[in-house]
């Protein structure tokens, strides 16, 4: 088991920046790929990004690609998503997410855990 606490949410203007944090408890959380959604009101959930256990692959939607970078630090169990030049479609309830693997996914199921999320709003 594992639990996820994102933060760093907020509301902000089209073009800045924002640093979202998600802290792991539990199990090692250096077993964990991690992941990062969004849903937007009326929308299905939708993959953002992900990253490998140690850090070293990652991957991205093509609309966030150049825009937004996704890390992680095991010695303080979290993950991060750095999102810079930041668009009103952007605005979603973002949600951190964990998968017990070594292979990464860009599917909300495949990840057996998740937090409670955080609001980002880009006002325009």
């Amino acid at each position: 088991q594992v639990q996820l606490v994102e933060s760093g949410g907020g509301l902000v203007q089209a073009g800045d920046s924002l640093r979202l944090s998600c802290a792991a408890s539990g199990r090692t959380f250096s077993s964990y790929v991690m992941g990062w959604f969004r849903q937007a009101p009326g929308k299905e959930r939708e993959f953002v990004a992900t990253i490998s256990r140690g850090g070293v692959t990652t991957d991205y939607t093509d609309v966030v690609k150049g825009r937004f970078t996704i890390s992680r630090d095991n010695a303080k169990n979290t993950v991060y998503l750095q999102m810079t030049s930041l668009k009103p479609k952007d605005t979603a309830v973002y949600y951190c997410a964990a998968r017990s693997s070594v292979v990464l996914s860009t599917a909300a199921t495949g990840y057996a855990y998740w937090g409670q999320g955080t609001q980002v709003t880009v006002s325009s």
